[in-house]
């Protein structure tokens, strides 16, 4: 029985860190459909959080790559005093990516919904 409640703590636990996550990360970046990506990321530094390969293999036209496993040490690349509009594979490293941004002074992040899966606008692959 006293398993029984530790299990049911544990996943009470689990649950409420997933919902302040949730509104934490509502609160530092807006999660915007591909027209509003569109419509924006052009006055925007457009940056990719896939990794090396992943970019290789198609990106959003004009996006810069910084994958997520190098964003400490590439991050002086990023103006803070423009937009930055992020996209991983489906949303998840981007989420995080805005994060890491937000804790170290940068303002305006938007991420793609749904991630480079969901684009449907132009994609450059390399040959």
């Amino acid at each position: 029985m006293s398993s029984l409640y530790v299990l049911l703590i544990i996943l009470a636990a689990v649950i409420i860190y997933s919902v302040i996550t949730y509104f934490y990360q509502k609160r530092i970046v807006k999660t915007v459909t591909e027209e509003e990506f569109r419509a924006g990321y052009r006055k925007a530094q457009l940056i990719d959080v896939r990794e090396a390969n992943e970019f290789d293999g198609g990106h959003i036209l004009g996006a810069r790559n910084i994958p997520m496993s190098q964003m400490k040490m590439r991050m002086q690349e990023l103006r803070k005093d423009l937009p930055v509009y992020l996209y991983c594979q489906s949303g998840m490293r981007s989420a995080r990516a805005a994060q890491f941004l937000h804790k170290r002074g940068y303002k305006e992040l938007t991420q793609l919904q749904g991630g480079f899966k969901k684009w449907t606008g132009k994609v450059k692959a390399k040959k």
